[in-house]
């Protein structure tokens, strides 16, 4: 029976070669960890390259999804406790008004002034709404608007969940920058004003948590060039 023939000594890799081709993997691994893993599992982008490739957002949306969960799980704990914690309500007695003497009425019928009629204030028009989007989530769907906005620039915003409340997160990116401007969980509505840390994309990303189908209204106004539907 033909066995394999054993490689001569001058056959093998040296040690020198191994060395190096084992310190060339690793730095293509390290290189690898910084430019696709961090970014793309915990939007963690020290080199930029992740959010050219697009994959710091997904990374930022799974790191919303986390905390949505583990906040979701909390919030359920603590509606048990404090179920299982309450008392029976105690009922006091009601007090009885005392009487009160109303004053003889006056022999003499007294005539008021005539107050003046109050001046009419001027009415403010309602702001003009430059955009607006109605888009329906199922239960856990997702979607994320963003306007396009300078350094320092001011939008009005308004948006309500139709048909139960819903999880947002406002927040910002671009040229390498990222900013989390505010969070919330079971919002039925919001407004107010969207001013622009840096210049890039700012905006709403919002998770419908409900059991049934919400309708999301958000409208838009003010310094900025335009909404975009980013998920």
């Amino acid at each position: 029976m033909y066995n394999t023939d054993i490689p001569n000594r001058e056959e093998l890799p040296s040690t020198a070669k191994l060395i190096r081709s084992t310190i060339i993997a690793a730095i293509v691994a390290l290189v690898l960890l910084v430019t696709v893993v961090m970014p793309a599992e915990y939007a963690l982008d020290p080199t930029g390259a992740g959010r050219l490739l697009g994959l710091t957002e997904m990374g930022e949306i799974k790191e919303q999804l986390a905390e949505e969960a583990a906040a979701d799980e909390a919030a359920q704990m603590v509606a048990v406790n404090s179920s299982a914690d309450q008392t029976a309500p105690e009922v006091s007695e009601p007090v009885m008004a005392e009487a009160v003497e109303e004053p003889a009425p006056s022999s003499k019928a007294e005539v008021a002034p005539a107050e003046p009629e109050p001046a009419h204030e001027p009415e403010i028009a309602e702001p003009k709404w430059q955009d607006e989007v109605r888009v329906v989530l199922t239960p856990g769907e997702g979607t994320e608007f963003k306007l396009t906005m300078e350094e320092g620039a001011v939008a009005r915003f308004s948006w309500v969940s139709e048909g139960g409340p819903i999880n947002f997160d406002t927040h910002g990116d671009g040229g390498g920058q990222s900013i989390s401007y505010e969070k919330g969980r079971g919002v039925p509505k919001d407004e107010g004003e969207l001013e622009a840390a840096f210049t890039g994309n700012h905006g709403w990303f919002f998770r419908n948590r409900n059991d049934n189908d919400i309708t999301l209204v958000l409208r838009t106004g003010g310094d900025y060039g335009q909404l975009k539907k980013m998920l």
